[in-house]
C-alpha cells in the first residue's frame, strides 16, 4: 500500500542528528561518525526501520546504517531510531545507485537487501538491488569477503538473484525457499506475507 505523503517528513528528519541527507562529505569517515572501529552493516531500502533497529538492539558491537530514499516511510524509521536512543544505528536519505559516492573502498562489512522491488520486466532488471550493476558497487565499498543477505517474497526475483551472485563469482553460503519465522526478524511487510502463508525466500552470499 502506498504511504500517504507526509509534508513534514523532511523537516522532521533534518532535526534528528542521527539522520544524514546525501552525506558525500562523510565518505571514508563513517567510523568517525560512530566514534569506533566496529564493523559496519548497511541495509539498502530500510523502509520503516523495523529490521535495522531490531538488529542494532541485538548487536551492540556492530554499527548499522539504514539507507532509504522514500522519506514518507523513512520518517517512521527516524522516529524509531530516536526513540530507542541507540548509539550504533544511523539513517541516510540517499540513492542506492550512488553508494560509491557515499562510502569509500572497504568501509562496509555486510549488506542487507530486504524485500526490495523485484522489477519483473526484463527492461527494468538493471534496477534490481541484486543485479550485477549493483554488485559491482557493493564490491567496491565492501571489505574482502563481504556478505550480502537478501530476503524477498518473489520467487522469480529470488531465482534470478541467485544466478546474479553465482555469475558474479560470489559464493552462496546459504539459501532457503521457505524461511522460518524464528529464523527472521519479521518486519511489518514480511508479516503481511506470512499471514497469507506465502513463503519467504532467503539467500546469503559472499564476495570471494
Amino acid at each position: 500500500m502506498r504511504l500517504r505523503f507526509k509534508p513534514n517528513a523532511i523537516p522532521e528528519m533534518k532535526g534528528n542528528d542521527k539522520i544524514f541527507f546525501y552525506p558525500r562529505d562523510m565518505k571514508d569517515k563513517w567510523c568517525e561518525v560512530f566514534n569506533n572501529e566496529n564493523p559496519i552493516h548497511l541495509e539498502i531500502g530500510a523502509g520503516k526501520g523495523d529490521f535495522i533497529v531490531e538488529m542494532a538492539k541485538r548487536n551492540p558491537g556492530i554499527n548499522f546504517i539504514a539507507l532509504e530514499m522514500n522519506t514518507n516511510a523513512f520518517v517512521i524509521a527516524s522516529r524509531k531510531i530516536e526513540e530507542e536512543k541507540l548509539e550504533n544505528v544511523i539513517g541516510l536519505v540517499d540513492y542506492g545507485e550512488e553508494l560509491t559516492e557515499t562510502f569509500g573502498e572497504n568501509e562496509i562489512d555486510h549488506i542487507y537487501i530486504n524485500f526490495s522491488t523485484p522489477w519483473p520486466k526484463t527492461k527494468h532488471h538493471k534496477r534490481r538491488l541484486s543485479h550485477p550493476r549493483f554488485l559491482e558497487r557493493y564490491k567496491i565499498i565492501m571489505k574482502d569477503g563481504g556478505i550480502v543477505e537478501q530476503k524477498t517474497d518473489d520467487r522469480g526475483f529470488f531465482d534470478d538473484s541467485l544466478k546474479y551472485y553465482e555469475d558474479f563469482g560470489m559464493e552462496i553460503l546459504y539459501k532457503n525457499y521457505d524461511l522460518l519465522e524464528e529464523e527472521s526478524i519479521v518486519t511489518e511487510y514480511e508479516k503481511k506475507w506470512r499471514d497469507r502463508n506465502k513463503p519467504i525466500y532467503y539467500a546469503k552470499a559472499k564476495f570471494r
